[in-house]
């Protein structure tokens, strides 16, 4: 049995932990995006399909085009993080299943003869691998803005033509400006939540 966290990395990654919505001007390194991915891929996906594929946006340029595609709330989020992560999936995931899941080598055949079953697969896994990587992001010390709000098609169409990639949702990343913070919002109760049967 693994022994509990302490209180202060439970506080980091979730009891304090906020969404953000503003932004300092600090850079976030290269080097740091790579170790965000190297902690976040080694949370659990179903056959260890791991369909979760991030485009880090940095330059001005694609930094314009993915402005184009978010709500008019979302824009300014967008303009002043120091990174924004567009969080896709892969809907020919399972043509590196024979590396990922090498024990059963035609793993793949199941999904390229099931469209529905691949497409519901690489969604519902790029969401959990999604939250591994917000979750890997805060252990890191970086704070993090999610957004669902902008159009998913023209991100396809502007990032990922031509390719099986698709749009899960956008992921400010950087460091947070306490300004820009709203009251916490209140969460469910375990009653209003859960059921134990």
């Amino acid at each position: 049995m693994r022994e509990r966290l302490d209180s202060r990395t439970r506080e980091q990654v979730f009891t304090q932990a906020r969404s953000q919505n503003a932004w300092l001007a600090h850079p976030v390194p290269d080097e740091l995006l790579q170790e965000l991915y190297e902690l976040a891929k080694w949370g659990p996906t179903s056959m260890n399909c791991s369909p979760m594929r991030l485009t880090f946006v940095r330059s001005t340029d694609a930094r314009a085009r993915l402005v184009s595609a978010v709500s008019p709330g979302n824009v300014e989020k967008v303009r002043t993080a120091p990174v924004v992560a567009i969080v896709a999936y892969d809907t020919a995931f399972y043509e590196q299943l024979p590396k990922l899941f090498p024990h059963r080598p035609n793993a793949g055949e199941l999904f390229r003869d099931q469209p529905a079953l691949a497409a519901e697969t690489c969604f519902r896994n790029s969401s959990l691998q999604g939250g591994y990587f917000i979750l890997a992001a805060r252990m890191l010390g970086l704070d993090c803005g999610p957004l669902s709000g902008f159009d998913a098609g023209r991100v396809d169409s502007l990032f990922f033509e031509g390719t099986s990639l698709r749009a899960n949702f956008l992921c400010c990343l950087g460091y947070g400006d306490p300004a820009g913070l709203f009251p916490r919002s209140p969460r469910l109760e375990f009653d209003e939540a859960c059921v134990i049967v």
